[in-house]
C-alpha cells in the first residue's frame, strides 16, 4: 500500500525529533549552563551564568579553524612526565568551595541533572541523568543514592596535572584548575575510580559516543592552563578525534 505524502513528512519530522533529541543527550556540552567560577577564596566572581559550548563556528556560518580540537591540540607543547613528588590534593585545594551559598560540589550535580534535578535548597536529592563515562541513564530517589553513586570527576586528573606543569606554577592557578567548572564532571563513582588519575593514553570512557567530548575538553583545560600532554597521550587524542575532526574546543 502506497504511503501518503503526509504519512511521509510525519515520519520524517519524527526521525528528525528523535535525532535531535539524541544529539542533545549526547553532546551536553553545547548547551549546559555553567556558574562562573569562584576564586581562591571561594568568593563568587560573578553571579551571571555563562553557557560552555563548542565555539568553533564563525559568525558567518563557516568553521574557525583554531578552536577545532585536533588543532588546538597540535598547540600543546609535548614533554615527558615530571616527577610525582610532593603531589598531593591540598596542593590545589583542600574542599569544596562555596559558591553564593551552596557548594560547588552541588552545583556540578545540578548542571548534569538540568531540570530532572530534585532540591533541597542547595542539595539535589533527587533526579536522574545520562551519565557520561557508561552513557547508562542513572535515576535516584534520595539523596543517600547521589552521594554513594556519583562522584565529581577532575577532567585532567590533579596528579595528571601536577606532573604536566602544575607543580612549577602557584597556588592560586593549581586552584583554578581544580575548581574550574570546565574540569569538572558527575560521574558515576566505580567509572571514576577506574580511571583514577590516568591521561587519554591509559583511559577513555566505556561509552565510545562521549569520548570526542571528553577529550576535547582534556584538551580544553590544557590548553586554558598551559599544560603539556606526553606523547602517547597526543597519539592518543589524535585517534580519538579522527573519527570526529570537527570536534571543538570548550570553555576557553
Amino acid at each position: 500500500m502506497a504511503i501518503s505524502y503526509r504519512s511521509k513528512r510525519i515520519i520524517g519530522v519524527s526521525a528528525l525529533l528523535v535525532a535531535v533529541i539524541a544529539w542533545l543527550i549526547f553532546n551536553p556540552l553545547s548547551w549546559e549552563k555553567i556558574p562562573t567560577q569562584p576564586n581562591i577564596n571561594g568568593e563568587f566572581i560573578d553571579s551571571d551564568e555563562q553557557s560552555i559550548k563548542p565555539l568553533g563556528v564563525s559568525t558567518d556560518g563557516g568553521i574557525d579553524e583554531s578552536k577545532l580540537a585536533r588543532n588546538v591540540l597540535e598547540e600543546l607543547e609535548i614533554k615527558g612526565r615530571a616527577p610525582k613528588t610532593n603531589y598531593n590534593r591540598e596542593e590545589f585545594y583542600k574542599s569544596w568551595p562555596n559558591v553564593n551559598g551552596c557548594s560547588l560540589r552541588q552545583i556540578i550535580i545540578k548542571r548534569e541533572f538540568g531540570d530532572l534535578a530534585v532540591l533541597d535548597g542547595c542539595n539535589v536529592i533527587a533526579g536522574k541523568f545520562i551519565e557520561p563515562y557508561t552513557g547508562q541513564e542513572m535515576e535516584f530517589t534520595e539523596k543517600t543514592q547521589i552521594s554513594k553513586k556519583i562522584q565529581i570527576d577532575h577532567v585532567v586528573a590533579l596528579s595528571d596535572a601536577w606532573q604536566k606543569g602544575a607543580q612549577y606554577m602557584d597556588k592560586e592557578v593549581r586552584y583554578n584548575i581544580a575548581t574550574d567548572p570546565l574540569n569538572l564532571l558527575a560521574v558515576e563513582s566505580s567509572a571514576n575510580q577506574q580511571k583514577s588519575d590516568g591521561d587519554a593514553a591509559t583511559w577513555l570512557p566505556a561509552n565510545k559516543l562521549f569520548r570526542c567530548q571528553y577529550v576535547a575538553r582534556q584538551i580544553s583545560v590544557k590548553k586554558k592552563y598551559s599544560l603539556w600532554v606526553t606523547q602517547a597521550e597526543h597519539d592518543a587524542m589524535s585517534r580519538v578525534l579522527e573519527s570526529c575532526p570537527n570536534e571543538q574546543v570548550v570553555g576557553i
